[in-house]
């Protein structure tokens, strides 16, 4: 039997006899204001573009489930890691990050690689990118650097000044630099790229126990990039080939799967590491800590709906359960504040009862009242603690390892900042290939053309302190003088500075 037709009402559900004609004082008349259909329909057409993401506005998203596949209880107690064969339902978002939400999915940018784990304590966020690295490692530097991304306040124009300004001043950026003028920073598809959490968090287990640890999403359909010029064809061929390329997979049935793996550091090893290990800047070679396998991750479901579920997902680095904690990583410190703050601007001080984001395990907390509160708001409980109405109780058995912390508060430089060149160096001499050498320089070369000539000289100073070779082949794209780009190289981040002042 065929299912009964649905009627159209107003939001409210009261029945619409029309939906094409407007009321009017007579055929030709002005329409009358109690055209109650006519005002709801455009007062709520009037707000339905929620504020964009100031980042990572343009994403696509799926739903899946993570499976574990080995034994990592020595290092956790969550739940959703407690044994082999343990499946966790997720959605995953993946997005541009500098670009409007009407940019290219084939633009030169890192790309947003965010997993949203449902698991029986609570939402596990894993927000991270494609690239294991960042550009900066002090989130005070977040706002400055996100406004040289974006459009010249002037000309409302994409700027190389701005743009190479920023990270010539910035040296700590090289190594991400590095990885997004390389293919990597143009991915053919989101199926085809690699997630990395980039944070280090901490593991704890029910004795108090406790690691550092890092997240990879290795991609199983293989790593595949667009060079340059593909990138820049595709932009004007399919702007939407990473959305459209995720969506039409899953709908075929070709779900997308990662493999998920851990790095694991010992309080001791942190303490002496050669690099800082809550440097986002930097990387764990794989050599001194070993990949470890955590488990796997599907893609095997297409939201219904994309506003409620892609649109509306919110994520944040702050959502942690039970057996996995904070670090003293400067970017996650002031990313648990700065993710949450944004969408409660973005999607209201309730977007947490949204149905893409609420947990599926027991919301029960003293948070009340604001604007789209549509459960019963905590009903006739107390909305205060301590009480003794039976409200619910803190579990002082969920307290996260203390770590040591003993210092004197300040404003402190980074010390070691010739190791930002170290890990930049080696990719380039150690880990690409000829080809890729080519593509990263070529690709430099063609977007800070277009900055002033200083700016040029101090980017290509950083480039040539990384590695000599890479330095030159820059500056000879550019037609510098590789003496003063060597000079420059030499100098103090300060004097450098300086030497290229207008």
């Amino acid at each position: 039997m065929a299912e009964k037709k649905k009627k159209l009402t107003t939001s409210f559900g009261k029945p619409v006899e029309n939906d094409l004609n407007s009321i009017t004082a007579g055929p030709k008349g002005p329409v009358v204001i109690h055209d109650v259909h006519l005002v709801d329909k455009l007062a709520h057409f009037d707000r339905e573009r929620i504020p964009e993401r100031v980042v990572h506005a343009k994403g696509a998203g799926a739903h899946g489930y993570f499976e574990v596949t080995n034994d990592v209880t020595k290092y956790t107690q969550a739940k959703f890691l407690s044994e082999v064969g343990k499946r966790t339902e997720v959605f995953a978002r993946f997005s541009t990050v500098g670009g409007e939400k009407g940019s290219a999915d084939s633009e030169r940018d890192p790309r947003g690689f965010a997993v949203k784990f449902y698991t029986e304590e609570g939402n596990f966020d894993m927000v991270g990118n494609n690239t294991p690295v960042f550009f900066i490692r002090d989130a005070i530097k977040f706002p400055d650097f996100i406004h040289t991304q974006k459009r010249n306040p002037a000309t409302n124009l994409k700027d190389p000044d701005m743009f190479w300004d920023f990270l010539s001043l910035t040296p700590e950026s090289i190594h991400q630099v590095t990885i997004l003028f390389s293919d990597r920073g143009t991915p053919k598809t989101y199926r085809n790229m690699n997630g990395y959490g980039g944070h280090t968090l901490m593991w704890y287990n029910e004795r108090g126990d406790y690691w550092w640890v890092k997240l990879h999403f290795k991609t199983e359909q293989g790593i595949e990039n667009f060079t340059g010029e593909e990138a820049d064809s595709m932009r004007g061929i399919d702007p939407d080939i990473a959305t459209r390329d995720l969506f039409e997979s899953i709908e075929q049935g070709k779900h997308p799967a990662w493999s998920v793996k851990a790095q694991i550091m010992t309080p001791e090893q942190a303490k002496s590491y050669r690099f800082d290990p809550f440097d986002v800047t930097k990387v764990w070679p794989h050599g001194d800590f070993p990949l470890i396998d955590v488990g796997r991750m599907v893609l095997n479901r297409n939201s219904e709906n994309y506003f409620a579920e892609v649109e509306q997902a919110a994520f944040s680095p702050g959502n942690l359960v039970p057996g996995i904690g904070p670090s003293p990583d400067k970017m996650f410190q002031a990313r648990i504040f700065a993710y949450h703050d944004t969408q409660r601007h973005r999607l209201g001080p309730n977007y947490h009862l949204l149905p893409i984001n609420a947990p599926k395990s027991e919301m029960n907390s003293y948070q009340r009242d604001g604007a789209a509160r549509y459960d019963n708001n905590g009903g006739s409980g107390p909305n205060y603690w301590p009480n003794s109405f039976g409200g619910p109780d803190p579990d002082p058995s969920m307290a996260v390892p203390p770590i040591e912390v003993s210092d004197v508060a300040d404003r402190y430089a980074y010390e070691l900042k010739d190791a930002d060149f170290v890990q930049p160096g080696d990719l380039y001499r150690k880990v690409m290939s000829e080809k890729e050498r080519e593509h990263l320089v070529k690709n430099i070369v063609g977007h800070i053309k277009g900055a002033q000539k200083r700016i040029q000289l101090r980017q290509t100073a950083l480039f040539y302190k990384a590695d000599r070779e890479y330095g030159e082949r820059v500056a000879k794209g550019l037609g510098l003088d590789i003496a003063e780009v060597e000079r420059l190289s030499k100098m103090s981040q300060e004097e450098r500075v300086k030497a290229t002042e207008k």
